[in-house]
């Protein structure tokens, strides 16, 4: 039975869905296709009517999982002033409901380890990707009169990683928790921002 293009690609679309999920989870070098396929009740065999090989699949995977967290900074900043979406979006970022959801999220947690190692093709949605994060959240920044918001987006983002890496690598809850608390406080300070004490939704 013959599909139409439409069909064609909203099957990708799955597909990528499915492999970012495996990406978070496995890591570039370790998913498996077939796995990433029977996630979608497809065979193995039907791969390659939609990816030319596995380091095609991981370097799209790569484009998807950024595009979800595009949509992440859209709900966030969404029907609000830019000041209070950045202060959203950290409250989201360093958020327990983000440290633990493990299959979603921002993907330069998972990612950054494993960049390096990654194939040409791979590595280049990766970068576009941070250059995509960090325009939109100099986009946020500039409303306040910052002199190099692209400089001051790409500090945060780099805090916002490393305590976020750290908070998930931490055993200790209590530890875990604070690492997370203190980086978000800081960063609301530096910013100007009010603290957010409500849970943030996952």
């Amino acid at each position: 039975m013959r599909y139409g293009a439409e069909h064609k690609e909203e099957t990708r679309k799955r597909v990528l869905k499915a492999a970012a999920k495996a990406i978070r989870a496995e890591g570039p070098h370790r998913i498996a296709v077939a796995g990433v396929m029977a996630e979608v009740g497809l065979t193995h065999g039907g791969f390659y009517a939609h990816f030319k090989s596995k380091d095609d699949l991981v370097a799209a995977s790569i484009g998807q999982m950024f595009a979800e967290g595009a949509e992440r900074v859209r709900r966030e900043t969404e029907g609000v002033d830019p000041t209070t979406g950045l202060g959203r979006y950290i409250d989201f970022y360093l958020s327990p409901a983000h440290r633990d959801a493990r299959g979603a999220g921002c993907p330069l947690p998972y990612l950054s380890a494993d960049a390096p190692r990654m194939d040409p093709a791979s590595r280049a949605r990766f970068a576009e990707g941070v250059a995509g994060m960090t325009s939109r959240l100099a986009a946020l920044i500039a409303v306040s009169g910052d002199p190099d918001p692209a400089a001051t987006a790409s500090s945060l983002l780099a805090e916002m990683v490393g305590a976020l890496s750290l908070a998930r690598a931490d055993p200790d809850p209590a530890r875990s928790g604070a690492i997370l608390e203190r980086s978000r406080a800081a960063l609301k300070t530096r910013f100007g921002l009010q603290a957010d004490l409500s849970e943030t939704r996952p």
